[in-house]
């Protein structure tokens, strides 16, 4: 194709280019002719929100600007991550997903339907983009909002842009992805306006033999791709059937579970009780309860305890109450592991019975079931701990477990505390105290950098433990002095740097690294390194103004000067 032929693409429509990119790109005249300041157009994007009082469309307007303008679209999330995250990821891409047939304008990602059984890999061929890394889901269990079909494809879009934002993967090299394999949400079914296929799920085996196609295709397509997985109704078959096989990992299970325990490392050094006298009560025994409760044993075993002995400090709640040997239901295979065989034959049927039992110094909530953490059990949890750890991890913020304030005010102000979703800062005794948020975008950005990087076959179990570790260690002196758990959110560039270096360090001593020119670099020049791959939207002007100037250089040096002459006016003259 001539450069005349070129045909603009999203990224070109920026206001910010010269009049020299905006002919080289095709762009002149089709959008206005000021060549604006990155900060003005900020300040426009800023205040076009502003006029937007629902948080869905705050989402829809910044959907829009993320297709029209994408360097733009991150530049806004970069520098107002904390105020933009909430708005293109949890809480508000629930109601997004809720209504994504009826809001639905433009194509995003790629839909691979079981009727396409057979055709994955000429699909994958409409993928105009070489992909790094994937988002796939197949939208059976989208946060705590159950089966949405392929009303979930805004998880992948939105996970994708946290891994862009937070972690500089570029845009162009990631892909969501949606499996439509049916849904069994009759009320979806019936909407005449749902987008996904109207069949029902398919059983567990045919399940497996399409996920078995879209893996090695994508794989074939893309050698290397790190595949994501998230909000699958029952996440383990397809974790346990790849992970030694292709380069994958599940947030839902191993993302929150790092990330949770990086708060949970600290939160045991600020309690004062060494590991061995930790006593945790998890209410929720699903798949994320599971994935966190297994990642705080290794801690624990790394601390010194034996894994019987850390797997004892466990005692795990779900509906019938506490998971034992002899409750007399047949337990989920992934329950087993934490049931307990020493509670003599007393069943303890609710949350406060097991409290009551057990008189935890962790108090950690994945069950989606708000406010269950009551008055009564946070006074408990403060009378019997000088500094209670209390997690309430479920989303959105309706479904926490209790809020910080109520954490603050029935503990007297002791509780070292952390939540899946956002909560404002609360006065306690004059002084203000910041909430802590166990957000998977503090590891999982920079888990999907650190495999990338490194150019890992697999995601090893030690490359999470190791993502967990340094988010850990990635607080400021002033962070740590004010006693918080986790680091300042708008700090998540830097931080996904440091997660990045921990994972890769443990894809190497896993041995399955293939990034062979970082294996003998020091920290700070790996460093330097990793932040020199990391994709930053406020640098893009300036890389394109650059790429425009050395095309034409390159035109200079071979005599095609007539040609730049009519195509570059401004840079000949």
């Amino acid at each position: 194709m001539s450069v005349s032929d070129r045909t603009p693409e999203a990224g070109h429509y920026d206001t910010s280019h010269s009049r020299a990119v905006r002919r080289f790109h095709r762009t002149h005249g089709l959008i206005p002719p000021a060549v604006e300041d990155q900060d003005v157009q900020l300040q426009r994007c800023l205040k076009q929100l502003s006029q937007r009082e629902k948080s869905i469309d705050k989402y829809l307007y910044l959907s829009g600007l993320r297709n029209t303008n994408v360097h733009l679209f991150y530049r806004l999330v970069t520098k107002h991550i904390k105020d933009i995250a909430p708005l293109i990821y949890t809480p508000t891409v629930g109601d997004a997903c809720l209504q994504w047939s009826h809001n639905y304008v433009q194509p995003e990602g790629l839909y691979l339907s079981y009727a396409d059984k057979g055709h994955v890999a000429s699909i994958l061929n409409n993928w105009p983009q070489h992909v790094e890394i994937t988002v796939v889901t197949d939208g059976s269990r989208i946060l705590g909002l159950g089966d949405l079909g392929i009303n979930g494809m805004g998880i992948p879009v939105g996970k994708l842009a946290l891994y862009i934002g937070c972690a500089g993967i570029r845009p162009e090299a990631t892909l969501p992805l949606m499996l439509d394999l049916g849904t069994g949400n009759k009320e979806l079914r019936k909407d005449p306006l749902y987008m996904g296929s109207r069949r029902e799920k398919g059983s567990a085996e045919e399940e497996q033999e399409f996920m078995d196609e879209v893996m090695i295709a994508l794989n074939e397509k893309w050698p290397g791709i790190v595949v994501q997985f998230e909000d699958f109704k029952n996440p383990f078959p397809a974790l346990e059937r790849y992970q030694q096989k292709y380069t994958c990992f599940n947030d839902d299970i191993q993302g929150t579970g790092a990330v949770v325990l990086a708060g949970i490392i600290n939160a045991v050094k600020k309690s004062g009780v060494p590991v061995k006298g930790q006593r945790a009560v998890f209410m929720g025994a699903g798949s994320a309860g599971v994935g966190v409760a297994k990642q705080i044993v290794e801690f624990f075993m790394r601390e010194g305890l034996t894994e019987d002995q850390a797997r004892k400090c466990f005692w795990l709640v779900d509906t019938k109450g506490l998971v034992t040997h002899d409750r007399g239901d047949k337990l989920a295979a992934h329950k087993i592991y934490f049931s307990r065989d020493d509670n003599d034959g007393k069943q303890y049927k609710t949350l406060p019975e097991v409290v009551d039992y057990v008189k935890p110094t962790i108090l950690m909530g994945l069950s989606t079931i708000g406010g269950i953490f009551s008055p009564n059990l946070l006074t408990k949890m403060g009378q019997w701990n000088e500094r209670p750890i209390i997690f309430p991890l479920s989303n959105p913020s309706a479904n926490s477990e209790c809020t910080f304030e109520d954490a603050v005010k029935y503990t007297d102000g002791k509780a070292l505390f952390a939540s899946g979703s956002p909560f404002p800062p609360v006065v306690y005794e004059g002084k203000s105290l910041e909430p802590g948020q166990g957000n998977n975008m503090y590891v999982f950005p920079g888990i999907g950098l650190g495999t990338i990087l490194s150019k890992a076959t697999i995601v090893t179990q030690s490359m999470i433990y190791a993502s967990a570790k340094a988010l850990s260690t990635a607080l400021s002196p002033s962070e740590v002095a004010q006693g918080w758990l986790y680091p300042e959110i708008s700090r998540i560039r830097d931080v996904s740097v440091i997660v990045a270096m921990g994972v890769i360090r443990a894809a190497q001593e896993a041995g399955v690294d293939r990034e062979t020119r970082i294996k003998g670099m020091k920290d700070e020049e790996l460093e330097g390194w990793v932040r020199s791959k990391m994709y930053d939207p406020h640098e893009e002007t300036q890389r394109v103004e650059q790429e425009v100037h050395s095309f034409i250089e390159d035109l200079s040096g071979k005599g095609i000067n007539v040609l730049i002459k009519l195509l570059f006016e401004e840079l000949v003259a």
